[in-house]
């Protein structure tokens, strides 16, 4: 999946894109569209659960504890780009205390954070809404989009960039 860029052909035409070099800047641009950590790109997740939040900020129709999984989906997005693939490899890290096993180790939580997250927005959604027959739903549907939105922001951050050019 790294590499879905590198064989892109521009139609028929003889103009030559190297999209590999570019890789890194369209990943980031488009985790960014989903998420909210890369600065003004990263707004999509975050911006539907504020919309729900301004839109209804009685506690009857959405309860503020709700904005935890969001909290949560963000701090394992920053975990799981916190550890370079090549750190978990064992490729460039072998100082500190726990080295490459500390990397896969950072990198499990980080993942088990972002699918628990993403399980609980589920969990919230139907539960807190669906199943519970109120009648505003948006509140419910905006976090389950917040998580989704974050976690495959940091699945595209994570794996759609490539490590060649830090070398």
């Amino acid at each position: 999946m790294s590499g879905f860029l590198d064989g892109i052909r521009c139609g028929d035409c003889d103009c030559t894109v190297d999209w590999g070099e570019r890789r890194n800047a369209i990943a980031s641009v488009a985790a960014g569209t989903l998420s909210f950590y890369r600065g003004p790109d990263f707004f999509t997740g975050w911006w539907i659960i504020i919309d729900a939040a301004v839109k209804y900020p009685s506690e009857g129709d959405f309860h503020h504890a709700y904005h935890t999984c969001g909290v949560i989906a963000t701090v394992a997005f920053l975990m799981i780009n916190a550890v370079s693939n090549g750190q978990v490899r064992g490729d460039s890290y072998s100082e500190g205390c726990i080295g490459q096993t500390g990397a896969r180790v950072w990198l499990f939580l980080g993942f088990m954070l972002a699918f628990g997250s993403l399980i609980a927005s589920m969990w919230i959604l139907f539960e807190g809404f669906v199943v519970a027959g109120k009648t505003v739903v948006y509140p419910g549907i905006a976090i389950f989009f917040q998580n989704a939105f974050i976690f495959f922001g940091g699945l595209v951050f994570k794996f759609g960039r490539t490590e060649d050019l830090w070398q």
